[in-house]
């Protein structure tokens, strides 16, 4: 077991968790994102065990169940493990569950799944779920049987509908869809946060540990990132934040350079960094695509439209 930095429990698997007396409310799902649906239904769980005086449990996976049943067409991650569960701690629920995701279970059927992790093992009385809800072997279980278990075993099926934001269904496939495609806004509307990446500083970069100049590039990083493109940013290093820009992409004006994400600080002082340092990244709005220059003094007059028009930005943001 370990604890969120928020302090609730995180069992890595059932044979960790302790046994569980009285009953539990509880949530199933890959909750990639936490967006917005999400926390609607944790914050269901959350309420209805506290009101029955039940335990809190939102059930996760790890890896994400694609990538080991179709590794080659499995989502990048909104949300990698360690910061879903962050975000999971902030939902109210007592504590969170995550079952590795292995052939063993890929192959269990539904109505054994049912039976042998959520009652026999988890005591669950209620079970929260969105109405795209599918579990079991091949996902050959849907809304409709979920309630025929329920009915079977004795628990009670909470079925959620889609949360809609300015008319758009929220799910964690349109949001990927959003940040892949550049459209901060809309991905932040659906997440009820700006969409943000973590990492370190990328290796070789010669940084020691005081970051003396205002760029930092980040390390490799294999999960979800926006379009190519430069962004109004915010920059947290370590407990520090700071407004930026960043660059998405290849960086084609200067020839074998290849890709990266790099963020210039505006609002720069000296700060601790070394590789080990956490980052995280907030991407605010799009402000053009990536474009190649004709030169590098073209792109220097460019960036220094993009600060212009990033500083703008954030004095709006502090006027709201």
């Amino acid at each position: 077991m370990t604890n969120t930095s928020r302090g609730i429990p995180v069992y890595r698997s059932l044979a960790e968790l302790p046994s569980i007396e009285g009953e539990t409310v509880a949530a199933v799902g890959n909750f990639d994102g936490v967006h917005r649906g999400h926390r609607e239904i944790l914050t269901s769980v959350a309420k209805e065990a506290q009101e029955k005086g039940a335990r809190s449990l939102a059930i996760t996976f790890d890896p994400h169940p694609e990538k080991l049943l179709r590794p080659k067409a499995a989502p990048k991650l909104l949300t990698p493990i360690p910061v879903r569960l962050q975000l999971l701690a902030t939902t109210g629920v007592d504590a969170v569950l995550v079952l590795p995701f292995d052939a063993t279970l890929a192959k269990m059927r539904a109505r054994d799944f049912v039976r042998e992790v959520l009652v026999n093992r988890l005591h669950v009385c209620t079970l929260h779920e969105g109405g795209n809800f599918r579990f079991g072997h091949r996902a050959e279980a849907g809304v409709k049987e979920l309630q025929d278990f329920g009915t079977e075993f004795g628990f009670q099926v909470h079925m959620h509908t889609a949360v809609r934001v300015h008319g758009l269904e929220i799910s964690s496939s349109t949001v990927r869809g959003l940040v892949a495609a550049g459209d901060m806004k809309r991905a932040r509307w659906m997440l009820g946060r700006p969409f943000s990446v973590h990492s370190t500083q990328a290796r070789g970069r010669g940084v020691g540990t005081r970051l003396l100049v205002p760029t930092v590039n980040f390390a490799q990083y294999e999960e979800l990132l926006p379009a190519f493109g430069v962004y109004v940013t915010r920059l947290t290093i370590g407990e520090r934040c700071f407004q930026a820009v960043t660059n998405v992409g290849n960086r084609p004006t200067f020839e074998g350079v290849g890709f990266g994400v790099e963020t210039h600080i505006l609002d720069f002082e000296p700060v601790d960094l070394d590789e080990s340092t956490p980052l995280e990244q907030e991407f605010l709005t799009r402000l053009r695509p990536e474009s190649e220059w004709p030169s590098p003094e073209a792109l220097k007059t460019q960036i220094f439209k993009d600060v212009a028009r990033a500083k703008r930005y954030f004095r709006l943001l502090a006027g709201d």
